[in-house]
């Protein structure tokens, strides 16, 4: 592909996040794609799933239809009605809309998710922080959903950051085909990679799908890409993976190749009122993990893990 092509491809994405630190290395920018094969019952970006836009709403923002109609009247198709006060949408009628109660709202109570953007213009944003990612060592990281379900724009985006000396990162949950991976692999400099659990049923119960094509295409990558930077990462997640066999299985699993570290990432509810936004139920419901139970697993991980094994979650733990 040429650079003019690349620039022109296109693809549906519903965040674009400067000055993250927690996806690979230096201060990063964050491009969050739409869809994703997995449906993780954890999930904290429920908004990613689906590879298509997605209305939302705010309650919080809205300044209540005593006070404000605009979304009401913005609307062509009788989509939102009323109730105690707050707009209700219909969310059938509004699949595929022109979305005119977004741009109404004064309080960007109203959210569309996924917005189809080129290369060019994505890029055009992460340049504008050029100058951290060459003081820190940063550049672009890929996320979702999952990047690779949106391959031919992963690839052009990959490509033109390349050419434009950027540093190049995804993060995956490994569920594609190898040669998608190898292609994208191609063009990284840095890659974080997710190990949930090593029970096949286990994982397909909470996530859709089996274990084998995530884990075949891992040390697929560790074996063709020995000079490639692998982050691996677990969620450690309340009735799933959080005993120390579980963990202790995965940090075997991939322990004793230099060019893999890993991280166990405790589990959170910070995306609990997304579901609320989609009018959806979050999954987990009210489950936490504690600290102590994190930090045990974490003692398993250093035991069990012949390498490095990042402890930045640890330290977020503590706080």
């Amino acid at each position: 592909m040429t650079s003019l092509e690349d620039r022109k491809k296109t693809g549906l994405v519903f965040n674009v996040q400067k000055y993250s630190v927690h996806d690979g290395p230096g201060i990063r920018t964050i491009v969050f794609f739409k869809s994703c094969p997995l449906r993780c019952r954890w999930c904290s970006n429920p908004e990613s799933q689906a590879f298509k836009t997605e209305l939302a709403f705010n309650e919080n923002r809205c300044l209540g239809l005593s006070q404000c109609t605009r979304c009401i009247k913005a609307c062509p198709h009788d989509a939102i009605s009323q109730a105690d006060g707050k707009p209700v949408f219909n969310r059938e009628i509004c699949a595929n809309c022109e979305r005119f109660c977004v741009s109404a709202c004064p309080c960007s109570g109203v959210i569309d998710y996924g917005k189809t953007r080129t290369v060019d213009e994505v890029l055009a944003i992460v340049e504008q922080d050029s100058m951290f990612y060459s003081r820190s060592g940063g550049g672009i990281t890929l996320s979702g959903g999952e990047p690779l379900a949106q391959s031919d724009f992963a690839l052009a985006l990959l490509r033109e950051a390349r050419r434009r000396r950027l540093n190049t990162a995804i993060e995956t949950c490994g569920h594609a085909p190898w040669e998608v991976l190898k292609a994208v692999a191609e063009q990284l400099d840095f890659i974080l990679f997710d190990i949930k659990s090593l029970d096949s049923a286990k994982h397909k119960e909470f996530t859709g799908v089996s274990t084998e094509l995530i884990t075949t295409n891992l040390l697929r990558l560790i074996e063709t890409f020995p000079s490639l930077p692998i982050h691996v990462r677990t969620p450690v997640i309340p009735g799933f993976n959080d005993t120390p066999e579980d963990i202790e299985a995965i940090s075997s699993f991939i322990s004793g190749h230099p060019n893999v570290d890993y991280e166990l990432l405790p589990y959170h509810r910070l995306g609990t009122q997304k579901y609320v936004f989609l009018d959806r139920e979050a999954p987990m419901g009210d489950v936490t993990l504690s600290n102590d139970l994190f930090h045990q697993l974490l003692d398993v991980a250093k035991t069990s893990f012949k390498g490095r094994l990042d402890n930045s979650a640890q330290n977020e733990s503590d706080q």
